[in-house]
């Protein structure tokens, strides 16, 4: 017969191995954001941005298959909560 201890051990180990596994399936949030300045960024928040910045929201790989030229503008990764307003980092 199986104690209860180690049948209170291997469940414990079931559940730890069990949150493990959903912590690796949880798709991440990461999007790629565009402005109506033409400044497009990366985020891995779910941000709500004012009107006025006119945000439109897409895929991450969505970057890969767009032509960057003088109106439409690639910014680096800025940490924090904001939005880029004609390649300037705002904080909000």
């Amino acid at each position: 017969m199986i104690s209860m201890k180690k049948m209170a051990s291997a469940t414990a180990l079931a559940l730890v191995m069990g949150a493990g596994l959903a912590a690796v399936a949880t798709p991440a949030a990461a999007r790629v954001v565009c402005n109506g300045y033409g400044d497009c960024w990366h985020t891995d928040g779910n941000y709500r941005y004012g009107r006025d910045v006119r945000a439109s929201y897409h895929n991450d790989d969505w970057y890969f298959h767009q032509r960057w030229d003088d109106r439409h503008h690639w910014r680096d990764h800025h940490d924090g909560r904001g939005y880029y307003r004609n390649g300037i980092w705002i904080t909000f």
